[in-house]
């Protein structure tokens, strides 16, 4: 998935035993499964973290959702291994898998429809979407729907069902490092990134800190894979993507000969499914349904299955971004 994500704090950070993941096999797994509809008993999720309680997720679900048998789900699919297509055309990862075991548990069918990410938020608001669920980051900004560069409020705040953790990556083409192991080593050297991403807003950062080393010459795509096919033709030194994409990149492109990982992850913090804050009966049964799957295992297994253990969470958190 690139780094999806408006810049959190500068303090660099590393998932524990996350270095096993770039060379895990599993990251090329086959995707998810069909969907069903059906629905079992899960806990009533309380103000943060959802709890055992009596109601089914099921019963939590807003009666037009319920009707319609559908949650229509906000997504940029171009962002492997999270969520892309594989070569029959279905829509395949981790945010795909992981939306067929929650309609089953909430007895409705997630219906995943494509969009640039930078454009999620806003179709969440205008409700061509039910939900937005895509490699996105939890964070106060998208909380207050505040616009982190101007610190400006740009619409309504989403709340947020936090159901993954990961961090931010570099990687460069393989066996050409350019000497960068660090953010600081980008200084004076072209890099490719997602626009509207932590790793956007990382660079802009790091670019202003450079001086006489010069500034970072950035390069922003409208998705990940657009930003790979530039550095893999030379056209940049160096491109950035949140952990799981970037080591899935290393891993499968050119065969594992593209690309190689650099240094180490920074900024790790929570993916959130967002939800619109005028919609919180539909947060009540996403945050029990999260609930029902880590608690039931079906949640282990797709996280699993795409070689992403170290970024499991074992609880479904509410708003848990900073």
């Amino acid at each position: 998935m690139t780094a999806r994500t408006t810049r959190r704090s500068p303090a660099m950070s590393r998932l524990a035993a996350v270095g096993s993941l770039a060379v895990a096999g599993a990251l090329i797994l086959t995707g998810c499964g069909d969907q069903t509809d059906s629905a079992d008993d899960a806990a009533t999720p309380a103000a943060t973290t959802a709890s055992a309680g009596a109601s089914a997720p099921a019963d939590l679900l807003p009666a037009s959702i319920r009707s319609k048998g559908e949650i229509k789900v906000g997504s940029d699919i171009a962002y492997p291994p999270v969520e892309f297509k594989g070569e029959d055309g279905k829509v395949i990862g981790i945010d795909p898998d992981l939306g067929n075991a929650l309609g089953k548990v909430l007895g409705v069918k997630f219906t995943f429809q494509n969009g640039t990410f930078d454009t999620l938020l806003t179709g969440l608001r205008s409700g061509r979407y039910d939900l937005a669920m895509s490699a996105m980051t939890d964070n106060k900004n998208r909380q207050d729907g505040v616009d982190p560069e101007t610190n400006k409020k740009v619409g309504e705040g989403v709340d947020f069902v936090d159901y993954f953790t990961a961090g931010v990556s570099i990687y460069t083409r393989k066996g050409d490092d350019k000497g960068i192991a660090t953010w600081a080593d980008l200084c004076g050297k072209k890099m490719v990134v997602q626009r509207g991403t932590v790793s956007h807003d990382l660079a802009k950062t790091e670019s202003a800190k450079c001086g006489s080393k010069g500034k970072i010459a950035i390069e922003a795509f409208d998705n990940d894979l657009e930003a790979q096919t530039r550095l893999r033709a030379g056209g940049a030194d160096a491109g950035s993507s949140d952990f799981p994409v970037a080591a899935y990149a290393v891993k499968t492109s050119g065969g594992g000969k593209d690309f190689q990982l650099v240094g180490e992850q920074v900024e790790a913090a929570p993916y959130g499914i967002a939800i619109a804050k005028d919609n919180p009966d539909l947060t009540k049964a996403i945050q029990a349904a999260l609930a029902e799957i880590i608690k039931n295992g079906e949640y282990q297994k797709i996280i699993t299955k795409w070689g992403v253990d170290a970024g499991a969470v074992t609880e479904a958190k509410l708003n848990g971004g900073s």
